[in-house]
């Protein structure tokens, strides 16, 4: 297990008396790349801001490598931030930009001349010294961006929402850029996103927020395949999220019929939510089905169909690579495994708390 190099104890902040993180607590360990996922105004880039030096908490305490540093600014730490906006001084050419850190720092003309050549190869922009921001492409600026940030050797780099003005090729190339500087540099990142598959795609570990408070944390794997509410489940893919009832162990009630599952602890007849993702639902001739239903929309997304089928009263959203016509009379059927089991919030504020309670 590698040690925590980040240690946020018991964070609060607020803004014009709007409670924005509630006694939060988080770690993050060295070489680990840990992204901050949830909706506008869940509190993941106020964690960044704090970490980052750029705010500073009502309470709490924010431990860095050992040290309490909730007081240092962001020139005492040893981090850097890739904003969004990339940031770059459009009167410098990249290598004054890359160079701007360094020389604030009194390093020398040969050491520094090293890095840049160094960093520009990181990110596959050599020969590159003498062009102006204004002449890059969105992902070029973005590149010098990050190579100016890697040449400062951070501990820690923090990314709020970096790919978020690039186009959609554009963020995949850098998605799988980052992934080989992370794993080239040793560095650990600390990536803020509301895109969940930018999340799926490069995270070691997601912390999944909502209204301040952690809902879940976890592997990408474990967040997507075992949601622990609702809000997981809703946030991160498309899910069918249905009322249920579990009659006892390994066997669950949804919409009239009972299903076989492998949950356990969960009481007799007690009302939980059930999960189950489009693509473990299996539809087949109606006579093979456990729930009988009737196919109302149909769209093409190139490697599956998406469909929705009406059953029981509720419209299940079904992703397949068998096509049914709309109007199809077809029967579902569910793995066990593939039926995720969860306790039913008794209030919303139990809902927006989540697992942080």
């Amino acid at each position: 297990m590698k040690k925590a190099l980040v240690n946020l104890v018991n964070i609060s902040k607020s803004f014009d008396g709007q409670l924005v993180l509630d006694d939060l607590n988080l770690y993050i360990r060295e070489n680990e790349f840990l992204t901050l996922l949830g909706p506008s105004g869940c509190g993941k880039t106020t964690i960044l801001r704090i970490l980052g030096g750029f705010e500073k908490p009502d309470k709490g305490q924010v431990i860095f490598d050992g040290n309490d540093i909730t007081f240092f600014p962001p020139n005492k730490r040893q981090l850097n931030t890739v904003f969004q906006k990339y940031a770059l001084f459009t009167h410098m050419n990249v290598a004054e930009n890359i160079a701007f850190g360094l020389k604030i720092k009194n390093k020398s003309k040969t050491y520094i001349q090293d890095k840049i050549r160094y960093a520009l190869k990181l990110v596959n922009l050599d020969d590159f010294e003498n062009r102006m921001p204004d002449s890059l492409s969105g992902g070029q600026q973005q590149r010098i961006a990050i190579a100016r940030a890697i040449v400062n050797e951070p501990k820690l780099l923090l990314l709020d929402e970096p790919l978020g003005a690039l186009d959609l090729k554009l963020r995949q190339d850098m998605q799988y850029e980052l992934i080989r500087l992370k794993n080239e540099l040793g560095i650990t990142f600390l990536y803020v996103t509301h895109d969940q598959e930018e999340a799926l795609t490069m995270s070691d570990t997601i912390v999944v927020m909502n209204q301040g408070y952690i809902q879940q944390i976890g592997t990408p794997e474990r967040i997507y395949n075992e949601p622990e509410n609702a809000f997981v489940a809703d946030f991160i893919g498309d899910s069918n999220i249905i009322g249920a009832t579990m009659l006892e162990d390994r066997l669950v009630e949804i919409l009239g019929t009972q299903f076989a599952c492998v949950d356990e602890g969960f009481g007799r007849n007690k009302p939980v939510d059930v999960v189950i993702r489009p693509e473990d639902v299996e539809l087949v001739a109606p006579k093979d089905g456990a729930i009988g239903g009737q196919v109302t929309h149909l769209i093409f997304k190139g490697v599956h169909y998406e469909m929705a089928v009406m059953a029981e009263g509720f419209e299940w959203l079904v992703h397949s690579t068998r096509m049914w016509e709309v109007g199809s009379q077809v029967g579902i059927r569910v793995d066990p495994y593939d039926i995720q089991i969860m306790n039913k919030p008794e209030s919303e504020d139990e809902e927006a708390v989540g697992v942080n309670e």
